[in-house]
């Protein structure tokens, strides 16, 4: 029915029951090429590629302190950068903050062997505080 040229209101646009799916697919595949350039960089943690070793592996100790030497000489303790002038003195004040007692020490295999000797030697005079060497574990022959 028209009245004076004007439509009514079903007559304005056909009704499609069409889903249009490819902007979707197109944000959907977006955010899986962002996550996937993204999340090596939220992994926590220092890179270094420890030796290997005949080793067994490290039960998960939630009170454990990592301190990490990589190949440039740097020392981290936790995560954190610390230079290695101030590490003799940085680390019980840590361990007694954090209230822990064991200290997993990892180094890179290409690191030089005089810090790490330092880090080794600043772990094993602190008082009250146990140690581990960490390796990787030689594969299975």
């Amino acid at each position: 029915m028209r009245r004076g040229g004007l439509r009514t209101r079903q007559e304005d646009l056909p009704i499609r029951a069409e889903i249009n799916v490819t902007s979707l697919v197109d944000v959907a595949f977006t955010l899986l090429v962002i996550f996937i350039i993204i999340a090596p960089a939220l992994q926590g943690g220092v890179e270094i590629e420890v030796p290997r070793a005949d080793v067994s592996p490290i039960t998960a100790d939630q009170d454990a302190f990592y301190v990490t030497v990589d190949r440039d000489e740097r020392v981290y303790i936790a995560g954190t950068e610390v230079p290695l002038d101030a590490f003799e003195s940085s680390l019980p004040q840590m361990m007694r903050a954090a209230g822990t007692q064991m200290v997993y020490i990892q180094a890179d295999s290409l690191a030089d062997y005089g810090p790490v000797l330092r880090v080794i030697a600043t772990v094993a005079k602190t008082e009250g505080i146990t140690f581990a060497l960490v390796g990787e574990p030689l594969p299975n022959r």
